[in-house]
């Protein structure tokens, strides 16, 4: 059975849509201080290298299984954004992303035994309709806390869809995870059946 080093909800729901077994366990780690080692690297490496740490993190406590990370990163006009720590900084983080273009880098890695057996990183493009600051407020009454844990303040299943004027990418990257590249390789390790 799969291990899924992550309690988010978003990848819960499209490992079990797509009939995967597996068992989440959160990962434990500093996702900050990875980050501040890197810092100056493309968000895509910094996804990598995210989703990498937290399989490793869970790796050790089961022996000889699969562990899945995966990890988002926001990139808008050059600058990265992490979750927002509070209505006020999901407020600020829409408000900047207003009119312009999203890059959503999902990346997804496959560690067992502490060793990586496969990564993989996608980006989706996303272009954000021009938000009005009543806009922002009556989304954020509606959708907050929910959106708090989401790196670009949005669920696209929920009134997130609305944010955006067009996307470019793959449906599933834009969730959080590329499934598809997930299950693939699954199916090449012999963990799936062809």
């Amino acid at each position: 059975m799969l291990i899924l080093a992550s309690q988010s909800a978003s990848r819960r729901a499209m490992l079990e849509a797509a009939g995967i077994a597996f068992t989440a366990v959160p990962a434990h780690l500093d996702e900050r201080a990875i980050e501040s080692d890197l810092a100056g690297a493309p968000p895509g490496d910094v996804a990598l290298a995210l989703a990498e740490a937290k399989a490793a993190a869970v790796s050790g406590d089961f022996p000889g299984r699969l562990v899945l990370g995966s990890d988002s990163l926001v990139e808008v006009a050059g600058r990265r954004f992490d979750k927002p720590n509070s209505r006020d900084d999901a407020a600020a983080h829409l408000r900047y992303f207003s009119g312009k273009v999203m890059n959503l880098h999902s990346a997804a890695a496959l560690v067992r035994d502490g060793r990586t057996e496969w990564h993989y990183g996608s980006v989706a493009r996303l272009q954000v309709a021009d938000l009005s600051a009543g806009f922002i407020e009556a989304y954020l009454s509606a959708e907050w806390p929910a959106v708090s844990g989401c790196v670009g303040v949005f669920r696209m299943e929920g009134l997130g869809v609305r944010l955006f004027e067009a996307i470019d990418g793959d449906y599933f990257t834009v969730l959080g995870m590329p499934l598809l590249a997930v299950l693939g390789s699954l199916r090449r390790l012999g963990e799936l059946p062809t």
